[in-house]
């Protein structure tokens, strides 16, 4: 059924707008989070109108922005009825029109600060499709938003024209799922391995990782291999009116952490840990495809006068390693790493180098630095690659 705007108007007036909370739970654990609100129009005779109904229409007005409005403080009254019990963040959706509203990052302060709320308490959500338009207006909120205290959200990414680079740039907390992306079960290749690409890069960029739509005991346990943070979705909970959501809390009692992490941990989690501790010991980490002759960068820390570019040619990249050595090294430096012979030593069976050479550092001295070659093999195709770990020796070994 279509409404008309001052039908939905008049149903936000006569309070017959009201706020469902669906739960959203620890990924490992299955332990309560937080929660998202949703809008959802109770007729007097009971009916329930989801918003698919009615949203689209008030999206066409300002009729939207009063009724986020609505929805946030609907929010900051459950939460306040929440200070004897645990309290659970909850995100609020909030039309793209908000980027324009003036002083909004203000107004919201205000809002929640009425209620004594701490700001992590509320989490912003805006739609991917809403990101993809005025990206600097869209930067510049996002910014005040996250200074005032408050997190904030791209939902439903992948439901639309995703753009990886558009993420990368914008600063956001968290990253939302959507469950167009578990369409296939988790049990289609194609599907698996974009959902892996994407938390990857979301991890990778710090970002907290929700997939929505859960369903599934088989979604459940790929997300999990997956390190994805919380789950949303049937497989937990449904969207639920306040006083169950309320009742929810009180049963739970605050999730204690299991008294060895390794035993839940994922395997994506313990890589994420592991790359950690590497890039703590080597600031240059660099992966080349011998093959190809083609190199990036993972992680540059600048400690030489001429830092490497973040990817390109393998050749090219060992001359710019050999220009920033000593005189007396470049000779070893250039023979040892050159790309032919890299390969002719991988064919002989050669499972790593180590090279001792003295860099020009960004501050003009020469420095011991310890430069190691280890050669992998890749189980996707027969191409040779090598991995680089660079790191300047400690004065005491200088």
């Amino acid at each position: 059924m279509n409404y008309t705007a001052e039908e939905i108007r008049n149903a936000l007036y006569n309070n017959e707008l009201c706020v469902y909370y669906q739960p959203l739970y620890v990924t490992m654990t299955s332990q309560l989070k937080s929660a998202e609100a949703l809008i959802r129009w109770k007729k007097p005779d009971g009916t329930l109108i989801l918003p698919a109904d009615f949203i689209p229409v008030a999206e066409e007005s300002d009729l939207i922005m009063e009724i986020d409005w609505y929805v946030t403080e609907a929010v900051c009254r459950t939460l306040e009825k929440q200070n004897m019990m645990p309290q659970y963040p909850i995100s609020v959706n909030f039309s793209r029109k908000h980027i324009r509203e003036e002083n909004f990052a203000r107004k919201l302060t205000e809002l929640v600060d009425k209620y004594e709320l701490p700001h992590p308490l509320i989490e912003i959500e805006i739609t991917e499709s809403a990101m993809v338009v005025e990206e600097n207006r869209l930067f510049d909120w996002i910014t005040s938003i996250r200074n005032a205290g408050f997190t904030v959200a791209i939902d439903d990414f992948g439901s639309g024209l995703s753009s990886l680079q558009f993420v990368k740039d914008v600063p956001a907390d968290v990253l939302k799922i959507d469950k167009s992306l578990l369409s296939h079960n988790c049990e289609d290749e194609k599907e698996r391995i974009v959902l892996e690409s994407i938390f990857t890069f979301a991890h990778r960029l710090h970002m907290k990782t929700v997939a929505e739509g859960v369903e599934t005991k088989e979604q459940l346990a790929f997300l999990r291999s997956l390190d994805c943070n919380k789950i949303q979705g049937f497989i937990f909970a449904h969207p639920m009116p306040e006083d169950e959501y309320l009742a929810l809390c009180l049963a739970h009692k605050a999730a204690e952490e299991p008294k060895d992490i390794l035993q839940i941990q994922s395997p994506a989690s313990a890589t994420n840990l592991l790359i950690e501790v590497v890039f703590r010991r080597y600031p240059l980490v660099i992966f080349a495809n011998l093959t190809r002759n083609t190199y990036y960068v993972m992680a540059f820390q600048n400690f030489t006068s001429t830092p490497c570019p973040s990817a390109g040619i393998f050749d090219e990249l060992v001359v710019h390693g050999t220009n920033s050595m000593h005189p007396d090294d470049r000779d070893k430096f250039s023979i040892t790493f050159n790309r032919l012979n890299l390969l002719r030593a991988f064919k002989a069976g050669v499972k790593e180098i180590r090279l001792i050479t003295r860099q020009l550092g960004d501050d003009g001295k020469y420095r011991l630095t310890e430069t190691f070659e280890y050669f992998v093999k890749s189980n996707h195709s027969d191409d040779v690659i090598a991995i680089t770990l660079c790191q300047p020796l400690p004065e005491d070994e200088q």
